[in-house]
């Protein structure tokens, strides 16, 4: 094996498990906090905020959040397989916004309907701004973070992860249609 071939080698290298449950972890608490903060401030309009004890409201709280991060985590996984790459937010940050966003919302859309209309598990309070009968808040929610997320991501995946973490000829080769 001659030089050139070593360094071919050695950058076009797979991301390891450990690389991917890294980013991963970075994903999750990335929409841990924010989608906390988000929940805090908005839940003022849902009922809950106006007949529940503040036991109830904090559980509330961290149970909706960590629901957030399964979504988060679920649309990053469909952006990592849509666009063949597992780390899409420092190498294709747009196209795995907007993939996140759009299937975000949709998800968002019916959720928020089936949890309000069709089996109640909450119910919106009357100065809850609605868009087609499905609350702005959540809607926001799934339009601001996912962005803010990948902004935040992509500025601290150098520093946890090494400078690799950008756009590397192995996490392209696939986008490229090249083979192992």
């Amino acid at each position: 094996m001659n030089a050139a071939n070593a360094m071919s080698s050695a950058s076009t290298r797979t991301m390891t498990t450990t690389d991917l449950f890294a980013r991963l972890g970075l994903w999750s608490a990335l929409a841990f906090v924010l989608n906390l903060i988000w929940e805090t401030a908005h839940v003022r309009l849902y009922t809950l905020w106006a007949v529940a004890d503040a036991k109830t409201v904090a559980w509330s709280l961290l149970h909706c959040s960590l629901g957030d991060v399964l979504i988060a985590l679920a649309m990053f996984a469909l952006a990592g397989i849509l666009l063949w790459h597992a780390d899409w937010p420092s190498a294709r940050p747009v196209a795995g916004t907007a993939i996140v966003v759009s299937s975000a919302l949709g998800y968002t859309a019916w959720s928020e309907w089936y949890n309000v209309y069709s089996v109640g598990n909450w119910a919106y309070a009357e100065h809850m701004p609605l868009i087609s009968g499905i609350g702005l808040s959540p809607l926001l929610q799934w339009l601001i973070l996912p962005p803010s997320m990948v902004a935040i991501y992509r500025r601290l995946a150098p520093m946890l992860f090494g400078q690799h973490s950008r756009s590397s000829p192995a996490s392209t080769r696939y986008v490229r249609g090249e083979l192992p």
